[in-house]
């Protein structure tokens, strides 16, 4: 199909975007904090992927594209940054205001970060000569002993949100990956990740989507912070 980059990143951020303006929801009143956000993720992750692009640790399909690339990405690949953050946090706070005991308890929210942060370093040990699981596993260790450190309330209801969250990532990633098309969209060179699928999607796309979305959440809550204690002065 042609363009089903493009499509794919409007059709994850359509709905979302018009339910930002519903009145329960008012979504729109976190655009400058979650905007924010969104450009200091993509200052560290657009770096990461042009140098993955150009090293061909990843890389894209022209048929599914328009054929506009920026510094070596294609446009749709920005749009991914923007799109699916903006979709994937909305959602989040939806399942917050509409549900607000939806998130995990003390244990489990332990449980579940021990589980994270032990898997990855054990992986880390023995596959650490691969640059995709190299990278993305180091940055994922390092934003969540961040948020621990600086923002542990975020935790609970993250992880918990996240659980839905994986839902649509199955499906937007998964066509990404080759799931219904003929070809990938999005292409990986399996001797830099583990080799290791769920469907189509490398496992390591599970952390990368992880490590994505709380950097947005967290800066998002630390300038919301900070605008409520000027607010206050």
């Amino acid at each position: 199909m042609e363009y089903l980059y493009l499509w794919l990143n409007i059709g994850s951020f359509i709905i979302p975007f018009l339910f930002s303006f519903h009145p329960r929801l008012r979504f729109y009143r976190k655009w400058k904090q979650l905007f924010s956000g969104i450009l200091i993720m993509m200052a560290i992750f657009i770096p990461w992927d042009i140098f993955f692009t150009h090293y061909g640790i990843w890389g894209f399909n022209p048929d599914y594209l328009i054929g506009i690339d920026i510094l070596g990405l294609p446009l749709e690949e920005w749009l991914f940054f923007i799109c699916i953050p903006y979709a994937c946090i909305f959602t989040h706070y939806a399942l917050l205001e509409l549900f607000p005991r939806f998130y995990f308890g003390k244990y489990t929210t332990a449980t579940v970060y021990i589980t994270i942060v032990t898997t990855l370093i054990i992986l880390l040990w023995y596959y650490y000569d691969r640059w995709y699981t190299l990278v993305n596993f180091c940055f994922g260790l390092f934003i969540l002993a961040l948020v621990q450190s600086k923002r542990s309330q975020l935790l609970p209801s993250f992880f918990a949100t996240y659980t839905v969250i994986l839902i649509p990532f199955f499906i937007v990633n998964g066509i990404l990956t080759g799931t219904g098309i003929e070809e990938q969209v999005v292409w990986y060179n399996n001797a830099e990740n583990l080799g290791i699928r769920l469907k189509t999607i490398p496992v390591e796309d599970l952390i990368y989507n992880l490590g994505m979305l709380l950097t947005v959440l967290f800066i998002s809550d630390v300038i919301s912070e900070k605008k409520e204690e000027n607010n206050t002065h």
